[in-house]
């Protein structure tokens, strides 16, 4: 390969350089290719590695490139289509749920979610862990706090953790009435254990859906739903569901 000099242009040059990158992408790279090191990277562009690292990052937010573990900065297949919450009125755990239940287990939720819930200043919750695999892939992982007031009845439910504990809790939830829910979408970076549950690393761009289900004029759980960036592009239909879809105009060649 040439080296390639950006000229002087009016926008940020790692924005130029993104778009000098994601041409190369569309011409001489194949998803799952290995791009290669910074330093040669930088070379070739004529621009510094700190230049070179804001359009990388740039384009792993967009999902044209994945970082991976042991591996390194790879070309990013097309973004998995799965659908989220295409369902707006069902509690979590509902027939048409694709979340898989891995744990739960009773903590002292963050302050921000014990606010929301409107319970005490140090009263634990039910804490259900689920994950969301698409293509034979992690996409999401979630996790969803639910008060005992609640679940009233789990108490005789002998399971003191793990899946069937988290069914259980699920199971539950379904006896209220729910009567609403909102969503809010905001862009993160992954935590070391979300990472860790996405085959990301830390500080990879995440999405964070947070839902709130409402009965009785109170919020009865909440949802933190953590997305890999990389993977899933949401929108939101008529109903006000969230889907993530396939992006068929951004093919690697």
């Amino acid at each position: 390969m040439g080296t390639t000099q950006l000229e002087s242009v009016p926008e940020p040059k790692y924005w130029h350089l993104k778009t000098v990158l994601t041409e190369a992408l569309d011409s001489e790279f194949s998803v799952g290719e290995i791009l290669p090191n910074e330093r040669d990277l930088a070379a070739r562009f004529g621009v510094a590695r700190a230049t070179l690292r804001q359009a990388l990052e740039q384009l792993e937010l967009e999902g044209r490139l994945q970082r991976r573990r042991g591996v390194g900065t790879t070309v990013a297949p097309p973004r998995v289509g799965v659908a989220v919450g295409t369902e707006q009125h069902a509690w979590p755990g509902a027939a048409s749920d694709a979340w898989q239940p891995l744990d739960c287990d009773q903590a002292v939720p963050p302050a921000a979610v014990a606010t929301a819930l409107e319970t005490g200043a140090g009263e634990p919750v039910h804490t259900v862990r689920r994950s969301r695999m698409s293509h034979g892939q992690p996409v999401a992982t979630e996790l969803l706090y639910i008060p005992a007031a609640s679940v009233p009845d789990l108490t005789a439910i002998d399971a003191p953790s793990g899946p069937a504990r988290a069914r259980a809790v699920l199971r539950e939830l379904q006896h209220l009435t729910l009567e609403g829910q909102d969503r809010a979408v905001e862009l993160g970076s992954a935590r070391a254990d979300d990472a860790k549950e996405l085959d990301r690393l830390p500080g990879s761009p995440v999405l964070v859906v947070t839902t709130r289900f409402f009965t009785e004029g109170r919020t009865a759980a909440l949802s933190l739903a953590t997305y890999r960036a990389d993977t899933c592009r949401l929108t939101f239909g008529e109903s006000a569901g969230v889907e993530i879809h396939h992006d068929p105009q951004r093919q690697a060649s």
